[in-house]
């Protein structure tokens, strides 16, 4: 049961990263990205320090900070940074195309390090949920502007932070629990994001706020970075890097569900088949081959165990 919550987790912190999409899109004609990402990552940190400092596990070790940080650095701002600037010049279903690259990198990269290990059932799994994907968004595949290749690279050098995150970060949340480890690697991110945003002015904007701006900003902090990435470290302590990044295909799926029901963006056959391929890729990846067999464990055996 401790690894389908952690499926479980996953799933729903990507599908409120979809939904974060449509708040990022409304504000990023107020402020530009750079801030966004402060706003964002500030928030919420500020809305898990409390939890942190009521919990009895407190702030990870003294000798983990450095790396907890450097995760930080790699998650909450190069990715964020790396994210944007790909928009830049591609598309955002190209993008969201790319990025859904993640669990197959993730495991590729797993593999590699020796922390996960590569099985047929998990690569056929991969590989039917990037289909979804690109079934999903197929319409918006076919135009591309002049170059696109580089925002295509630059969103899977995104994907590449964020694997490498899921992989590296198990051993620390697990020695600290999901939420001091997320407060304090968002903290790492959302300074670096604010000092940046402070040497670019890009908080001038930010004297014209109205209501609905200061909302989108709130609704990102709270759902789309505390919650979000709370959920993702939670996944993380349960399951394996690959069958959480495979949540990430949910992501593009529930930001075209959000533009259909909030912004009256047109849903479409393909949308529909992708949907279900996602979910089939996600079921073939996740789903136990068959039931384990249980037997009582032999005393001496093992007291053999190291």
């Amino acid at each position: 049961m401790g690894e389908t919550w952690g499926v479980l987790a996953a799933l729903l912190s990507s599908a409120l990263g979809g939904t974060s999409i449509g708040a990022t899109r409304y504000l990023v004609n107020a402020i530009d990205p750079l801030a966004i990402g402060a706003f964002r990552f500030g928030i919420g940190f500020l809305l898990l320090l409390p939890l942190v400092l009521i919990q009895k596990r407190g702030w990870p070790a003294r000798r983990d900070w450095l790396a907890v940080i450097g995760l930080g650095l790699l998650f909450f701002a190069a990715f964020p940074i790396l994210f944007n600037a790909s928009l830049i010049f591609t598309t955002a279903a190209r993008g969201a195309l790319a990025l859904s690259t993640l669990p197959l990198v993730t495991m590729a990269v797993g593999a590699a390090l020796g922390s996960e290990q590569l099985t047929l059932r998990k690569t056929v799994g991969v590989l039917v949920t990037i289909l979804g994907v690109a079934m999903a968004l197929l319409s918006g595949l076919s135009a591309a502007p002049e170059g696109a290749w580089r925002g295509d690279l630059l969103m899977v050098a995104a994907a590449l932070c964020m694997a490498l995150y899921s992989i590296w970060s198990k051993p620390f949340i697990r020695r600290s629990g999901p939420v001091p480890f997320t407060t304090m690697a968002m903290a790492a991110g959302a300074a670096c994001l604010t000092v940046a945003s402070l040497a670019r002015d890009s908080f001038a904007p930010v004297a014209a706020f109205g209501a609905p701006q200061w909302f989108g900003a709130i609704y990102l902090g709270a759902f789309g970075a505390a919650l979000t990435f709370y959920l993702w470290a939670f996944a993380l302590e349960r399951t394996t890097p690959t069958c959480v990044a495979i949540s990430v295909t949910v992501n593009p799926i529930a930001a075209s569900l959000v533009g259909a029901t909030l912004l009256g963006e047109p849903l479409s056959w393909n949308l529909a088949v992708g949907i279900v391929t996602v979910f089939a890729g996600i079921w073939i990846a996740t789903a136990q081959s068959g039931p384990k067999k249980v037997r009582k464990a032999d005393p001496a055996a093992v007291q053999k165990l190291p």
